[in-house]
């Protein structure tokens, strides 16, 4: 099959459409999902396919996240196809539940609107709520804008159901910006999407009764740790079949999905690494500074868990200052992607500058300006070791 033979249409749809349009292309035979701001026009969306008949799928609406990532656990235990979507507390509210759905190796897929840890209560957009639930074992995938939000649904679920993973995937698009922001979409033929990630065919099922299992034991001391391990090779084996399902799906859609994204790198002297959708204004910055002759790159992170650190070494070894875009603190400590990028260039012979700059908390826009601000000090050599906050009040 080649990209050009592959029907689709271009319509303007809000990221939530979009995500909404991809679960009713994957066909779920289960999501529970509680609805939370901006979160709710997903399941609000798709419930509606369901009730027009559109797909044949079990839809539940529970008393809360915590029941909504339970029952969709349960579910793909069964043997089904299971989703959910949710944001900020209510993804706080599921972490009690997220490390058994990983431990268990349970294919579930959520859609992330990322908003805000409150307290204070805030409804808009940071990544806080994804980085707080980085290490339970989920894989993290981050889309800079509709379409990424909307393709990535798929290469989560084919990624999570391939038996050498079979692990929880999250799928991040940033709240309102993203989740609420109309662009064109570019939807394709919905045999050819369905097809591509198939029919489930579960590892185990609580429903197959010639060979019964047990979900959830207890382990002590005896196989935890082992349990835990085969977890961390799934993990491995994730960041290696990535590349793969993308590949795939790369022939229906013409587009690449690798590990990031890389602008004008391979031959920059300073670079930042931002994620979603600031990543989109900053290439515009890399393209006003590009045409001023200054040598700048962006490095816009797609996978952020498992973390592909030999590949960022090796994208990142030659420049001469990086700084490293946050949208999240992680309290008493770096933060989180500036945490993750340090460890990379760890090995590496020379000591590349990195500064940490943290942005946009509680949905505070960035600005064209201030991103090329960051340029112009790391072209200056202003490198400090203490983290700055870009548009901070004084």
């Amino acid at each position: 099959m080649s990209v050009t033979s592959v029907k689709s249409r271009k319509i303007p749809l809000t990221g939530a459409e979009a995500v909404a349009e991809a679960m009713r292309q994957i066909k779920p035979d289960v999501v529970a999902a509680y609805p939370i701001t901006p979160q709710t026009p997903i399941v609000e969306i798709f419930s509606k396919f369901a009730a027009d008949g559109l797909v044949d799928t079990e839809v539940v609406t529970p008393e809360s996240e915590h029941s909504a990532i339970s029952i969709v656990t349960a579910a793909s235990a069964s043997g089904a196809r299971a989703m959910s979507a949710s944001a900020s507390q209510g993804l706080a509210l599921m972490v009690e539940v997220l490390p058994a759905t990983s431990g268990l190796r349970l294919p579930v897929v959520m859609a992330i609107a990322n908003r805000a840890l409150s307290a204070p209560i805030n409804i808009h957009c940071d990544h806080s709520d994804m980085m707080a639930v980085r290490d339970l074992g989920w894989i993290e995938i981050f889309s800079e804008n509709a379409q990424e939000a909307y393709e990535n649904m798929f290469l989560a679920v084919k990624l999570s159901e391939n038996p050498d993973v079979l692990l929880p995937s999250m799928v991040g698009l940033d709240g309102f910006i993203i989740s609420h922001g109309v662009e064109v979409v570019e939807i394709f033929d919905d045999e050819v999407m369905y097809n591509f990630v198939g029919q489930r065919k579960p590892y185990f099922s609580l429903f197959d009764f010639e060979n019964p299992i047990t979900i959830g034991p207890l382990q002590l001391t005896d196989y935890y740790f082992e349990t835990k391990k085969q977890e961390q090779e799934a993990m491995k084996n994730a960041l290696k079949l990535y590349l793969e399902v993308g590949k795939e799906l790369s022939k229906i859609t013409g587009r690449d999905y690798p590990y990031f994204e890389k602008y004008y790198l391979d031959d920059a002297e300073v670079a930042i690494v931002v994620m979603s959708s600031t990543a989109g204004t900053a290439k515009d910055v890399v393209d006003e500074l590009r045409r001023e002759g200054k040598k700048v790159g962006l490095l816009k992170p797609k996978l952020y868990r498992p973390f592909p650190y030999d590949e960022y070494r090796e994208t990142l070894k030659n420049l001469k200052a990086i700084g490293v875009l946050d949208r999240a603190y992680s309290f008493g400590a770096n933060a989180p992607l500036y945490s993750d990028v340090r460890n990379a260039l760890y090995d590496l012979d020379k000591k590349i500058p990195i500064q940490s700059y943290i942005f946009g908390l509680g949905g505070r826009d960035i600005f064209k300006q201030q991103i090329k601000d960051v340029f112009i000090e790391l072209l200056s050599g202003k490198i400090s070791k203490e983290e700055k906050c870009i548009g901070l009040r004084e």
